[in-house]
């Protein structure tokens, strides 16, 4: 297993009316973009499910210059019907982006201070939400 010290939150953004998963996310990014694989290790559904990406063992494709030693985890979701950034991520999404961090953080001893969003590394608005900020308040809620 390569060493792993930091998860980086994206979205797909797409709009809350595009209900995709990763079978989508890989088309794009293989036959659009010609990379190998997908470039997310996780891709959380607009229900909350867990939808497969990259293995965790190879590096994603997520954030260029911090794939060597993240893992990516994507939203569907994060633009508006109008086409601009919006945060309307569901609450399912949520609890399970909850758990993917805490799982992720134990299993590879990441310290919150590095579970960021894509937007902390890049131009991005991407994930249209603060992750410090959330990450926070996941502690705060275990009291």
């Amino acid at each position: 297993m390569r060493d792993i010290d930091q998860i980086i939150i994206h979205c797909t953004y797409t709009k809350p009316s595009m209900d995709i998963g990763a079978k989508e996310i890989r088309k794009w990014h293989v036959e659009e973009k010609g990379w190998s694989d997908i470039g997310y290790h996780v891709i959380i559904c607009r229900s909350g499910i867990l939808d497969g990406g990259r293995p965790l063992e190879i590096p994603g494709a997520h954030a260029k210059g911090y794939n060597k030693n993240s893992i990516g985890i994507a939203l569907v979701g994060g633009m508006s019907e109008a086409g601009k950034p919006e945060c309307n991520f569901t609450e399912a999404q949520y609890e399970t982006l909850k758990n993917m961090i805490c799982i992720f953080m134990e299993a590879h001893e990441v310290p919150r201070e590095q579970v960021i969003g894509h937007n902390q590394v890049s131009t991005k608005e991407c994930p249209c939400f603060d992750v410090p900020t959330f990450v926070r308040a996941m502690y705060l809620e275990e009291g």
